[in-house]
Order: C-alpha cells, then structure tokens, then sequence
C-alpha cells in the first residue's frame, strides 16, 4: 500500500470522527468511497416527524430500508484497507436503514434513523451489538447515510454474528431539527428506541434477536455507550447487558477533555471544531449565550451556528474556523473554558456522569495514549469512578503509538473478539 493510500484511508476514518484538518494541509487526498446507498433525501420538517412519532410509541419502527449486502470477502475488502484486523469476518451482512419513533431532548415525539445490520448466516436468533458512532456534523455522515465509513465498525460486528443497531442520533441521518450534539440523555433515548425498532425490524426480516446486549460504540459514541448501559440496567429494562466496550470516550468533559484544550494535550485545530460544536449545540438546551458574540470573536461568531446546520461538509466547517481556540472565543469565554462556571458548568454536569453507575456486565475501556482528539485520561477518570462504586474495569492502552484513530482501527477487532469469548 502506498503512502498515500496509507493517508486516505486514515482521512476516511478522522471524517467519521469529525476530528477537523484543512485539506490544505492534507493535500489533496482522495475523498471517501461512497457505498451503495439510496438518493439523499431532504429530512423531514419537525411537524410531519412528530405527527408521524405520534401515532405509535417510542421504538415503533416506522419503515425500513435495504441498502447493501455484502459476501464475507467484500466486508473484508471494506476493513481491511484502513487497517482493521478482519480476521473475525465470517459472514456477510445485510445492510438496513430504519426510521423509528422517539423524543426529543424536550421529550416531544420525532423520529430518527439508524443502521440495522444483520449477518447473512449464522444463528437464527441473534444477540444485539449497539454502536454508537463518533463526532459527525453532517447528516450524511451518520451510519445510515450515503457517505459509509461509519458502517464500518457495524459491518465488523455483524460480520461476526450479531445483528447490529447503530443509531444516527436525533437530527442526523434522516432525522428532523439540529443534531443535539454530546446531549447524552437524548442520544440515549434514541439509541434505547433504536434497539426496540431493530427488534421489530429483525422480525419483519425473518430473524429474531434475544434480549442481550453488547453496548460499544467510539469517541462521543463511547461516552453515548457507556449511558447507555446505565440505561440498559434499570429495572423494567426489556433488555439485557451483556458487555461495555467503549473506545476513546470524552466521559470526564470537566476533569479531562476541556482541560486538555486549554493545556494542549488535544490538537489546537480539534478543540476549535468540537468547542463550536459543542457550545453551539449546547446553547438550545442550556442557553449559554444570548448573542454569538458573547462567545465567539468576529468574524467567526456570524457563522459558526449556520456552519453547524447539518449540511456543511468537514472541509467547509473547518475553513470557516481558527486554527485555535484562543483565536475563536473571546477572552471572557475562553477563561470560562479553562475554569467553567454559569451556564456552561451546568451544562457539562448535564452530560459528565456516563461513569458515575455500578456495571453488573464487565467493562473494558479502550483507548490511546498518543490520542489528541480525547485525552487517554478520559478513560483513567471513567475507571476511577466505576471503581468508587466497586467496578473493577480494565483499561485497554493500545499504546504510545495510538491516537484517536488507531485507537479504534486496533480496539474495535479486540471488542468483537472479546464479546465472542462472552457468549
């Protein structure tokens, strides 16, 4: 493989994770391989998905979708150019997109997408893999979507045997409004309705699934994980957990993540994507700021809400950025992030305790060292607070070589291997 093969596989990967270079200083790589998928289509308005979400419950599977199946050898084709061992590939899969009914972070009734992905062999009845997906600020983006690379990991899950539920989360993929982005009690929700659909879906495609799940998801999804087992083992839950496996999640945003942007352990062109991002997202549900430019220097503040609208590529996002944070937020803002306090503190409480709960399934936390985009201490203070509740996790360091990516191009064949070892 030539170097440059090398670097676009490795651009594939970072779209997915929403981790922002300028491709100026990329080069000119080739852009990532569509796979077969239907037309776009314009997400519904809000007021025909709540109509529709209306009438029927949350998890009610609206339709579904066929997008590809692929024989074994063409999900290892898929794999393993970008590195993924794919030596766990042992049936092809069956690619669905489902449009189900949930809520929003208001508990309104919508709707949203997701990828259902079922193995083509294998057991008639078939646990659950929920993987949630990292970083995306372009509906198309979202697994379900035309672009692709964020079936990836889905496909490798499924391509050992389980059917696969990776939701969009709200307002990616086909669904309504804007993305509420690191809100973790809504990407919970839609991903607790995703598994109901998928349920229905499996049976409409003449499979079955049992109540076990194996939570694992990468990034922002590893955050959205590990809240989501919590949620998985409640009582009542129609589900079982099984196994958390999360990869390179911001779970300690206060202690760890905004931190390491102010002291530059995450790489200054990262922070400035995932600060506007955040901060943006964050503001239509705890009200942050009541004029851009409160927060933002200009120029940047007359753009930054419309930059992140759901139809902007990567590339357009980041030309329309600093190349860092000092240059993107005021002085106020920026020493509000080094010691958050107000509004901002509240926010991040609202979304800081995806560890703070006592596992009954094991827990394995994977991640990095050399990661830039999600401090490896993420993982450190995530099994600090799992063992203040008597939860002995083990922490996976893909070593001193592995940065955001590499830690899931290494961590995700290893989840699927281990949840093999747990059936």
């Amino acid at each position: 493989m030539t170097t440059q093969q090398k670097q676009s596989n490795r651009l594939r990967l970072r779209r997915g994770a929403a981790a922002v270079v300028l491709a100026a200083v990329l080069g000119g790589l080739a852009a990532p391989v569509a796979l077969a998928a239907p037309a776009a289509h314009a997400a519904p308005t809000e007021s025909s998905a709540a109509t529709a979400s209306a009438r029927s419950g949350r998890g009610h599977l609206v339709s579904l979708t066929p997008l590809e199946r692929l024989a074994p050898a063409e999900v290892t084709a898929r794999l393993a150019p970008i590195g993924f061992d794919a030596s766990t590939v042992r049936y092809g899969v069956a690619a669905y997109r489902l449009t189900y009914a949930t809520v929003d972070p208001q508990g309104r009734p919508t709707t949203a997408t997701g990828l259902f992905v079922l193995p083509r062999g294998g057991p008639h009845r078939l646990d659950l893999v929920s993987d949630t997906h990292g970083t995306v600020a372009t509906r198309d983006d979202a697994p379900s979507g035309g672009a692709g690379y964020n079936r990836l990991t889905p496909y490798l899950h499924a391509s050992a045997g389980r059917a696969v539920a990776a939701p969009d989360y709200l307002g990616l993929g086909g669904g309504p409004g804007a993305h509420p982005y690191m809100d973790t009690r809504s990407s919970v929700t839609a991903s607790v309705d995703m598994l109901e659909a998928a349920r229905t879906a499996a049976d409409r495609l003449g499979r079955a699934v049992t109540r076990d799940v194996y939570a694992t998801g990468f990034s922002q999804g590893g955050q959205v994980a590990m809240a989501l087992g919590r949620e998985l083992s409640r009582p009542g839950s129609s589900f079982r957990l099984r196994a958390l496996a999360p990869i390179a999640g911001p779970y300690d945003l206060d202690g760890s993540e905004l931190p390491g942007i102010t002291d530059g352990r995450v790489a200054p062109r990262t922070a400035v994507f995932y600060l506007t991002y955040f901060l943006t997202a964050q503001n239509r549900l705890h009200p942050l700021y009541a004029d851009p430019a409160e927060v933002f220097r200009a120029p940047y503040a007359q753009a930054v809400e419309s930059l992140f609208d759901g139809s902007h590529r990567w590339e357009d996002i980041a030309a329309g950025l600093p190349a860092s944070p000092e240059e993107l937020l005021t002085p106020a803002w920026y020493e509000n992030i080094r010691a958050p306090h107000g509004a901002l503190r509240t926010a991040l409480k609202a979304n800081d305790d995806a560890c703070d709960w006592k596992p009954a399934a094991p827990v394995r936390l994977y991640g990095g060292s050399a990661d830039t985009d999600v401090p490896f201490a993420n993982a450190l203070a995530c099994a600090a607070d799992l063992a203040r509740h008597g939860v002995r996790a083990r922490v996976v360091d893909q070593g001193a070589d592995a940065d955001h990516f590499t830690s899931a191009i290494r961590s995700a064949p290893q989840a699927v291997r281990w949840f093999d070892s747990l059936r």
